[in-house]
């Protein structure tokens, strides 16, 4: 997920560089290495900045028009985009830099292949993204609203929810003290 407008950053932080890469690349690449060509990159404000720092080789491009709507939203387009040919979506935000190729393997690791499944990696006393959605959550996901997110689900009965410890989870970039932070 790369939409957001970045408003706490002060501009887009997508295109912001963490050892010598821009999050979004790093992101992309990170689920290359796990996915292959099966990345989706869901991209909004300030897309042709962010396009352009994408590599040629990152995957397929959404674009949310409806990005100020939240997260949802990116979600909601991501779903929508591969919903016919995918068991499940492994949704990972552009700003959480230190999230590794290894780490997102353990999440599919985790899944048993079942359509009601989540799997959310855990971290400073929650769980939230990275998280792998299976195909029975896909509804679901696609009626989302606003800014939230998906984490309502993760309490849902009808899906099982799995998790996966990455303390480096909890550290995303939200401000450029956050950025001067970790690189």
């Amino acid at each position: 997920m790369a939409a957001g407008r970045s408003t706490r950053f002060g501009s887009t932080k997508q295109v912001a560089e963490v050892g010598g890469a821009p999050l979004v690349r790093r992101a992309t690449a990170a689920a290359q290495r796990v996915c292959g060509k099966k990345v989706l990159t869901v991209i909004g404000h300030d897309m042709a900045r962010v396009l352009a720092v994408l590599a040629d080789d990152s995957g397929f491009v959404v674009v949310n028009d409806d990005y100020e709507t939240g997260l949802a939203s990116s979600i909601a387009r991501a779903v929508s985009a591969c919903r016919s040919d995918a068991a499940a979506l492994l949704v990972l935000m552009a700003d959480q830099a230190l999230v590794s190729a290894e780490h997102l393997q353990g999440l599919l690791e985790e899944w048993s292949g079942s359509d009601d499944e989540i799997v959310a990696t855990a971290y400073a006393g929650t769980a939230g993204p990275p998280v792998l959605f299976a195909r029975g959550t896909f509804a679901d996901l696609i009626a989302l609203h606003g800014d939230t997110g998906a984490r309502a689900l993760f309490d849902d009965e009808r899906f099982v929810l799995k998790t996966v410890l990455f303390e480096p989870a909890a550290i995303d970039v939200d401000t450029t003290a956050d950025l001067n932070t970790i690189g």
